[in-house]
């Protein structure tokens, strides 16, 4: 769900709110042994994750070409803004490692993070005619906040996230 408030034709602020839908995958691993005498000292298993996120962001957008209610043509369109990022992440391990033996890449189990993001887009729209617009855009969601999760594979820059989205805007 996106807001727009626009100060003039070319300029004005947004408001977005966006939940995504579940992300599934699965990671080779290896637990490696914490002491040099247990056997064996590392431990291959496949780890399936699910990654879901909520995201809401502010900032500004500016009409590059066109304007906000213009009736002919086509608009483009830019725009950048930050954002909070709310994840949640369940990971399964496809063998039982004991985590007082071995030292795992990931965990196993549920949990939720959060990130920072400047979040930067691009877009073109079409107007369909009675205040009704065609948009397509991307947009990349850049993590700016690091709080490592031992429930998340990768931590760094993580996740960084790019989309194309497509839709209709009403102008009201």
């Amino acid at each position: 769900m996106h807001f727009h408030f626009h100060f003039t034709a070319k300029d004005g602020a947004y408001a977005w709110v966006a939940y995504y839908s579940s992300g599934k995958f699965s990671n080779m691993v290896a637990a490696t042994a914490k002491s040099a005498t247990t056997i064996p000292q590392s431990v291959a298993y496949k780890n399936k994750a699910e990654l879901l996120f909520k995201h809401v962001s502010l900032g500004w957008k500016r009409y590059l070409k066109g304007s906000f209610d213009a009736e002919k043509n086509w608009n483009l369109y830019g725009y950048a803004g930050f954002g909070l990022m709310l994840g949640h992440v369940v990971n399964a391990h496809s063998v039982s490692i004991d985590t007082s033996l071995y030292d795992v890449p990931v965990l196993s189990g549920k949990a939720n993070f959060k990130r920072l993001t400047l979040d930067l887009g691009l877009g073109a729209e079409f107007p369909v005619g009675a205040d009704v617009y065609l948009y397509l855009e991307g947009r990349a969601l850049v993590p700016t906040t690091d709080y490592p999760s031992p429930y998340l594979f990768v931590n760094k820059n993580a996740p960084f996230t790019a989309t194309a989205n497509a839709g209709m805007r009403i102008l009201f």
